[in-house]
């Protein structure tokens, strides 16, 4: 994945949406089209449909919030989700990816919280 799409504590969430908002959305047949990339292990297809999907992360992070972790790395857990949504998205079952990955980022960030909470 990119590594240049993340955030640290320098940088505000609002940063890192207007970083991320940079990368265009994707038409449902680009998104077919880079997921069938990816099922064939193209890299480069699944940093673009992840990158164009980063955006949505904060909107699901911000349903978490006052949970015990910070904004940030409650972005940064959905992020994890994203990541493993990316990799696993198949286009035949004709849904939009971001209605896929949203249960990953929601799991990993919810996933996240409990290991936080678990360990105080």
């Amino acid at each position: 994945m990119n590594k240049n799409i993340t955030i640290r504590k320098s940088q505000s969430v609002e940063s890192f949406l207007q970083d991320a908002s940079k990368h265009p959305l994707l038409t449902i047949d680009e998104e077919v089209k880079l997921a069938k990339r990816v099922q064939k292990g193209d890299e480069d297809a699944m940093n673009r449909l992840y990158e164009a999907n980063l955006r949505f992360v904060v909107s699901v992070a911000k349903q978490y919030q006052d949970r015990g972790l910070s904004m940030e790395e409650l972005v940064e857990a959905g992020k994890e989700g994203l990541k493993i949504a990316s990799k696993k998205f198949d286009p035949s079952r004709k849904f939009k990816f971001i209605s896929y990955a949203v249960w990953y980022i929601r799991q990993a960030i919810q996933q996240a919280i409990s290991e936080h909470n678990g360990n105080e």
